[in-house]
């Protein structure tokens, strides 16, 4: 079935000095779709994320995010974006509600549309006896599904995930894709980094980076029948070793 492209990246190179970031970096997003963003530290991954955000601008190379130019459209890009980091975004000295609270109204939503998205949203996870707590008093794994929560607040068209389920045990990891998948199931389209290759198993298609260039993009399927593996942990393997 076709998708339309929502995220267009062709010949993306992000310099700083004479360090090359981002080496003509090429590849596209559909919509709907979970795409995964693999690589280890100091591959890119995380300069290309700042510039698909609107956070950076691209040294050369043509960017487009649901739409619009990354080099003049960056407050329009903001507008139809979530971002959720390793650290989860959220203010510690903040109750759940106010969290929330304080970021749907950067985002411009409307006091009613803030109360009922609310309701909706206790019901949904069950936090009704969390809601008035401080963050900082809450589980990870709570932490981790409220910053998720909070990312997609606002009906982005894409939410971007830098690392989100780094130092959690393995059942909340599952739990929290469960919820990426009801996020993919309401039209947005999610970005995902991740250091757990059994992860990239969950993305509708892959892209690996190392040294500032895409090594290899496709379906988890068709890089495990590239590269003869049997799973996403030999993959990576084969390519970091270059065969």
């Amino acid at each position: 079935m076709y998708r339309e492209n929502i995220i267009e990246v062709e010949n993306l190179v992000k310099k700083f000095g004479d360090f090359t970031a981002n080496d003509n970096l090429c590849f596209e997003v559909k919509k709907s779709e979970i795409f995964g963003f693999l690589g280890a530290n100091g591959a890119g991954k995380t300069t290309a994320i700042k510039i698909l955000c609107g956070l950076l601008f691209p040294t050369s190379g043509k960017v487009m995010v649901a739409g619009y130019d990354v080099y003049k459209k960056r407050h329009e890009i903001r507008k139809n974006i979530g971002y959720m980091s390793q650290g989860f975004s959220l203010y510690e000295d903040l109750t759940v509600k106010e969290n929330i609270e304080f970021y749907a109204g950067i985002y411009g939503l409307k006091r009613s549309e803030i109360k009922t998205r609310f309701e909706d949203l206790v019901q949904k996870l069950g936090i009704d006896e969390l809601k008035n707590k401080f963050v900082r008093d809450l589980p990870l794994g709570w932490k981790q599904k409220i910053a998720f929560s909070v990312a997609i607040f606002h009906k982005p068209q894409i939410v971007f995930l830098d690392e989100p389920t780094s130092g959690v045990d393995p059942i909340t990891r599952r739990q929290f894709w469960d919820l990426i998948y009801e996020a993919v199931e309401s039209g947005i389209t999610v970005f995902v980094t991740t250091h757990y290759l059994d992860e990239a198993e969950y993305c509708d298609r892959v892209c690996i980076m190392a040294e500032g260039r895409i090594d290899a993009i496709g379906t988890p399927d068709e890089l495990k029948a590239r590269f003869q593996s049997k799973n996403m942990d030999e993959v990576f393997v084969k390519i970091a070793r270059g065969k």
